[in-house]
């Protein structure tokens, strides 16, 4: 229970949770249903919605692998905040702040999924600058 508590547990229960939203609940009705079944506020076209869907399912999947998991939640990010302004634009600021909501969660993986992870030349420079040459 205790490692559950750590940010790396956290972590994971939150891009489970955005996982199982963005495949199940966002991803599978748009690859499921037809266009003119989704509640959509501007039609679009069926081959659009069906990539919107393939990006969120295979987005979801991404953040259950761990070498995809910042690649997937960046892309879901910007995804959502596209969503959003979707949904301006069709008159629904409700659902705009819901998927707003729902891509902050995503950044929220982003930061800390690479919080702390210098890359190797930062790191060299950083030890070279405060022990001199």
């Amino acid at each position: 229970m205790r490692n559950l508590l750590t940010a790396n547990g956290l972590l994971w229960i939150l891009q489970s949770f955005l996982a199982l939203f963005f495949i199940g609940a966002s991803g599978a009705p748009k690859l499921a249903l037809p266009a003119e079944a989704l509640p959509m506020p501007i039609p679009l076209p069926q081959a659009f919605v069906w990539f919107i869907g393939t990006c969120e399912v295979l987005g979801g999947l991404g953040l259950l692998v761990p070498r995809l998991t910042v690649l997937s939640a960046t892309c879901l990010t910007i995804l959502t905040v596209c969503a959003a302004t979707y949904q301006m634009m069709g008159q629904q600021p409700g659902n705009a702040v819901f998927a707003l909501v729902i891509g902050a969660l995503a950044g929220v993986v982003v930061y800390g999924r690479t919080r702390g992870k210098a890359q190797p030349k930062q790191r060299m420079a950083s030890a070279v600058a405060v022990t001199g040459p």
